[in-house]
């Protein structure tokens, strides 16, 4: 064959890299078999067959199960795909994620600074924390307002964007800095998911998240992980599972994972449609303070768009007053009123009810489903109209 004739056969390039859905339909699944499932069933066992010197790689129910396995890489392939060796450790709930981070990497004598604006419940922490001798320091997400609290410090503890506020921060500049100062990062990733930021490729020590939320995607299971790079932190967090036993069941763990193959579909809806919320309120008069980090007026934006893919289903706004909150609440028709986010439906709540919070009686937390956006704006707008027609009858009777 001539130079100037070409190869009718080259030779195949690299596989390309798979796109987000395909990945999560594919993550984590055995190669196939033939006349077996795509995905295993979950393993229900306390104990296995163990003859000899007990080696593994199962031994016991409270340490390893395989269906957590699947789970764990499949999760691990979503945060880190460019990282095989990144361990994942899946919990029986965010919470238990949150602790056993917290909890296993500080003693007696260290501080944590954590942010003054996260989640609640990761805040509950710092009573107990104190309790040992650990020393916490509080700064707020916006702005990166954790920078001015790292000297000393063991961990640093991020949530980007936050709950509820919808604050974010540039985890790469302060995982930058806390290295620096000699701190572990961990990045709560809950709300963006690892489909919408990847905090180990930004420098984070740690991964973590609430899977039972956007992650899984359904409102009928709790679930939460931990991923990490590292070998050592990934046995002390292992080691912490085992010792108090924050383990998932195994149908949680199947239901998550089944649950995965969807993620992409589902956080790409639930973004284009908290966006086509959020860009409605903004019309609304009574509406004040409307946040949604894919909004190019929102103060989280310009850092959002540096650091990530997807901007998450949450969109948070303020009414008037408690009772205008409640009166909307109640009128709503599609959308539920209930806690937590992330799920396939539209869910909302007056957050100030639990306290703990920093918010306005009149906050919503707002968390967009897979509905259609037209249905959803049409039902918050109706609701709206509702609320004040009803509060401008109870101020004229009174």
């Amino acid at each position: 064959m001539s130079a100037a004739t070409p190869d009718p056969t080259p030779a195949p390039g690299p596989d390309p890299t798979p796109g987000d859905s395909t990945r999560s339909v594919h993550a984590g699944r055995p190669p196939a078999e033939p006349y077996t499932p795509s995905l295993p069933g979950p393993v229900f066992v306390s104990h296995y067959h163990l003859p000899g010197e007990a080696a593994g790689p199962y031994t016991y129910g409270r340490d390893e199960n395989p269906t957590w396995t699947h789970l764990e890489r499949a999760i691990g392939e979503l945060e880190a795909p460019d990282d095989p060796a990144v361990t994942t450790l899946a919990f029986a709930s965010g919470m238990g994620a949150i602790a056993a981070v917290l909890l296993s990497q500080v003693r007696a004598g260290q501080t944590v600074v954590l942010p003054s604006d996260s989640y609640q419940a990761t805040r509950s922490l710092q009573a107990r924390l104190e309790s040992y001798g650990v020393a916490v320091r509080l700064a707020p997400t916006a702005g990166d307002g954790q920078l001015a609290a790292l000297e000393g410090a063991r961990l640093l503890w991020l949530e980007t964007p936050s709950n509820p506020g919808l604050d974010v921060c540039d985890i790469r500049r302060l995982a930058d800095a806390a290295h620096a100062a000699g701190a572990l990062v961990a990045v709560d990733n809950t709300l963006a998911t690892p489909l919408g930021q990847r905090p180990l490729a930004l420098g984070a020590d740690f991964s973590l998240a609430s899977g039972t939320k956007a992650l899984t995607g359904h409102g009928d299971l709790l679930l939460g992980y931990v991923a990490t790079r590292d070998p050592e932190l990934a046995a002390s967090v292992r080691l912490w599972r085992k010792t108090v036993g924050a383990i998932p069941g195994p149908m949680e763990a199947w239901l998550a994972h089944r649950s995965l193959a969807t993620l992409a579909l589902r956080v790409d809806r639930q973004a284009d449609n908290a966006v086509a919320l959020a860009r409605a309120l903004l019309d609304r008069p009574e509406v004040t303070d409307v946040r949604h980090p894919a909004l190019p007026g929102d103060p989280a934006h310009p850092v959002a768009v540096r650091q990530m893919r997807r901007f998450g289903s949450v969109v948070s706004f303020t009414l008037p007053d408690q009772a205008y909150a409640e009166r909307f609440l109640a009128a709503l028709r599609i959308t539920a009123e209930a806690t937590s986010f992330g799920s396939i439906q539209s869910t909302a709540e007056r957050r100030g009810r639990w306290g703990g919070d920093a918010v306005p009686p009149g906050f919503i937390r707002f968390s967009v489903g897979v509905e259609d956006a037209a249905d959803i704006v049409a039902d918050v707008l109706r609701a709206l109209d509702e609320s004040r027609e009803q509060g401008q009858t109870g101020a004229g009777d009174a």
